[in-house]
Parts: C-alpha cells; structure tokens; sequence
C-alpha cells in the first residue's frame, strides 16, 4: 500500500491538507446512498472540505452488510473518505436551522433527494440561493424535475428503464444488470465536472447556479455508440454476449487452456494476429481483409482462429500477443486485477488517514503533478464531527471553536 501524503503542518481545522486545489472550498453534502457521496468524496479528494449532513439513522449504506470491515460496511467505506459526519434531523427546527445555517455559508451544496423534497426544509435551491447567491448547487435525481419527478431514482431501475439491461447478456439468455452500480457512478462523474465548472464560472463572474443531473440522462449519454446506433442510425442495438456489434475479433476466446479476450480494432492490428497464431493467409482473405467484412462474417472466422488458439494456453498467447503488442487479456477476479495493477505500478491501494486508524483504500484515479489528492480522514463514523461542524458555525461556547481563530470562512454577509 502506498501513502501519497503523511501529515503535515498545513491543515485545515477540519483536517484536510492544504495544498489541494480544491483547498478552502466547503462542500455540504446532503447526498446519500452512491453517486452524491461519491461525487463528495471525488471533490474531497482534491482538497476540498466536505461536511457530510445524515439523517438520526445515518447514510442507508452504513447498513449495506456484507462485506464489512470489523463491524463498517465496505459499501459505506468505498465513498465517504475525508468527510466529517453530523447527524441532522431536518423535521427538528433547531436541526433544521444547523443545516439551513450550513447551506448559507457552503462554496457548493449536494443534494440527491426526490424533486421538492427539500423546499418544506428550506434547503431547495431557490431558498439556499436567496441567502448564499454564489453556491454551486448540484442535484441529483432520478429522471429530472419535470415528467418523471416522482419515480424512485435506483440504478437498478435505470438500467432497466435505459436499455442497458436489454443490451448486457447472451442472444439466448434474459437480460443482465451490471455488475456494478454504472449509472450511479456515472451520474457522480457528471456531477464533479457540473460542479467545477460551475466553480470555474463563478470564479471568473462571480456568481452560483444551480447544477443539474439525472440519472437516465447520464444513462442515455454513458451508453455512448449503443445510443448513438438508435439516435443516429435508426437501430436498435441487441444483446451479443461479450462481441461487439462494429468490430471483429474483439471477445474470449478459447485456447489450449482457459480464455483469453482479443481485441483487434483496426486491419493493421489483424495482419499482426494472424501473423502471431501462424495463419498469415487470413490477414489477406477476401472475407477478412477489411474490417467491416471480419465483422460481417464474423461465424466464419471464429472457428479458424480457435482452431490455432488451442495450441497454446491463455497464458502463453498472452505473453506472446503481448510481445507483439497487441491487445488482449485473461479473464480475472477483482483481486487478481488489484494485484495485475499493482505489478504494472499504478498503486491501486492507498493509506486513508494516520495512525492507528488508518486503513486502506482505493486510489483516486486523477493524478496531478502540481496539486495532488489526498487521504487525509477514514470515513467518519456517524456524527462524529458533529462539535467540529458547529464550532465552526460559531454556536455556544465550544471548547474546539479557538481552532477556527485566524481561519478564513464563507459568511453569510459575504453573500
């Protein structure tokens, strides 16, 4: 595991280190479940302050078990680095006003609560906006504000609703969700691009707006040349298992021993191929020369190519292929393809936070030279920022409130 930073003496009295270029931004992260949090923490990463405000219970995947580590749920842990928790009832006028008093004095708000939910808090964006004129205010949804307002937003029902399951499986099998929450990370890619470039315009205006994002929007958009095939080409893309519709050899094949995924994506690439399995001629085959044909008789050739990968084993043609510089891959497990990144040194697995309480995680993937990420705080237990949080809104006489002496902070009359 590798540590990107160790403590130093610039931080932030939340913790944070100094030198992210999202330092001294404050975010209030009223996002839940997946793709707000995972925006967040994307956000935190880069430097930013993130006070994550949950309901009496706490984020719905602190209870998303198994995996967990000692009692933590690892869904919980995946996205909720170097935030500080506190615990808000918002049907509580005192919690009310905590929260509303964080929304004032927040650079960015994330919400991904149902169309209006927020307007009987006073936290919708009009409401916010009337006493903080330059937040960035992202809200997530499920199917946008306007027709499909009210319908639950889970990627489950995305997926199904989009196309994507229609599309994932064999001819001969029903459809599949992905392994993955996909559009629910998408939807939270979008938001971090929405909310910096909303920074970027108020840093050169100087003014906030409000950031939308859907999640079937994100979906239609991420599916990319599938919805492109019907938008553009009047075709309704179908289930091909693990080909693809436009380019061929480009799926696992079978060899001597296990499988190996070939992926040829141009005529130059296949002369290489047939060249490396020893059937030269092929490359050169009225039915395979160009690429359009290769997909076209796509039944043809598969059968010629298995007959010369049986040779060898998927270890071996990988070894070769990969001489020869062309693309391909074993299948594997997670934790194979962790320790596949970590031999090719891209250090997959971090350190979040110091000390004894430090634990591993996975690494963001954005790399800067200048301004790197870091993993300053382990994801928080439930309230347990919840002194730091109002110290620095300024309430009683808490004891933590000398740390914000001299620090610079968002006011409401800044607004």
């Amino acid at each position: 595991m590798d540590s990107q930073h160790s403590a130093t003496p610039e931080t932030s009295a939340f913790g944070r280190s100094a030198g992210g270029p999202l330092s001294g931004i404050v975010i209030a992260d009223f996002g839940r479940v997946l793709a707000g949090p995972y925006c967040t923490m994307l956000l935190a990463d880069l430097g930013a302050t993130v006070i994550k405000i949950e309901s009496p219970a706490g984020d719905e995947t602190r209870a998303w078990k198994p995996p967990t580590r000692g009692d933590d749920s690892t869904y919980f842990l995946s996205i909720n680095r170097n935030k500080t928790s506190i615990k808000l009832d918002l049907r509580d006028p005192d919690d009310r006003r905590t929260a509303q008093r964080i929304a004032e004095r927040a650079d960015v708000l994330v919400e991904n609560f149902k169309p209006g939910d927020l307007v009987r808090y006073g936290l919708d964006y009009d409401t916010v906006a009337a006493t903080n004129k330059d937040v960035v205010y992202a809200s997530i949804t499920g199917f946008g504000t306007a027709g499909g307002a009210q319908l639950p937003g889970y990627d489950l029902l995305i997926q199904a609703l989009s196309g994507l399951m229609d599309l994932t499986g064999a001819p001969d099998t029903g459809p599949f969700r992905s392994g993955v929450a996909v559009f629910d990370v998408i939807t939270g890619l979008h938001a971090c691009i929405g909310i910096l470039a909303a920074l970027r315009h108020r840093d050169r205006i100087g003014e906030g707006q409000l950031v939308e994002m859907n999640l079937m929007s994100s979906a239609l958009s991420g599916m990319v040349n599938q919805t492109a095939a019907v938008v553009l080409g009047g075709t309704v893309p179908v289930r091909l298992g693990n080909e693809h519709p436009s380019i061929y050899p480009y799926e696992p094949f079978d060899t001597g021993d296990g499988k190996l995924v070939i992926a040829i994506g141009n005529d130059s690439q296949f002369r290489t191929l047939c060249a490396a399995i020893g059937r030269p001629a092929l490359a050169t085959d009225p039915r395979f020369e160009k690429a359009p044909l290769r997909s076209a008789n796509r039944t043809e050739l598969r059968p010629l190519l298995v007959e010369c990968l049986s040779a060898r084993t998927a270890s071996e043609w990988f070894d070769i292929f990969t001489e020869a510089k062309l693309p391909c891959a074993p299948i594997q497990d997670l934790r194979a393809g962790i320790e596949f990144a970590e031999r090719i040194g891209l250090e997959p697995v971090v350190t979040v936070g110091h000390g004894e309480s430090a634990q591993p995680g996975v690494r963001n993937p954005i790399r800067l030279s200048k301004t790197p990420v870091s993993y300053d705080l382990t994801p928080p237990d439930l309230d347990s920022g919840a002194e730091l949080v109002r110290a620095w809104l300024g309430d009683g006489d808490n004891q933590l409130a000398g740390v914000f002496a001299g620090t610079p902070t968002r006011s409401p009359e800044e607004h």
